[in-house]
């Protein structure tokens, strides 16, 4: 624990904020999780719908940003952090950054026919989180994130 502690110590202040910001969306997101979905869904963006597949390379950098701070500090909260918890702290950390995006929530059967549930998160044509195993699933709801 005090080599990771250190190592945090050696980055940038940017890179500091980041992985700060992400952890504490995943808490907040995760807090999201436990109230009704009805509560909820009107936080995610508009309900059916996508925002655009077009690819704005100035946002790249961002998008692999967000993407490594969701992933690498979702492994350090004592909380679960799986896939929706992950996308909705995405997507928050996206709409801070005046980024759209899409969740998408999808539905699969697992080998033993029991119905389970993933979601993932979309921005231009790059998958933030997610990405394991989406292909599996029949999307049954979207949520699009969109910026004027």
């Amino acid at each position: 624990m005090i080599k990771k502690i250190q190592r945090f110590l050696t980055l940038n202040r940017e890179t500091k904020r980041l992985f700060i910001e992400a952890f504490l969306l995943l808490g907040w997101a995760r807090v999201l999780k436990i109230m009704p979905f009805s509560k909820i869904a009107p936080l995610l963006g508009e309900h059916m719908c996508e925002t655009t597949f077009l690819n704005i390379e100035s946002n790249t950098k961002i998008l692999r940003q967000v993407n490594e701070a969701i992933q690498i500090m979702s492994g350090y909260t004592i909380w679960e952090s799986k896939c929706l918890v992950k996308a909705i702290a995405a997507m928050q950390m996206l709409e801070k950054r005046k980024i759209g995006s899409t969740l998408y929530l999808g539905t699969a059967k697992d080998e033993t026919g029991k119905l389970i549930a993933h979601a993932w998160l979309r921005s231009g044509p790059y998958y933030i989180t997610g990405v394991e195993g989406m292909g599996r699933f029949t999307v049954v709801g979207t949520f699009a994130k969109k910026i004027n």
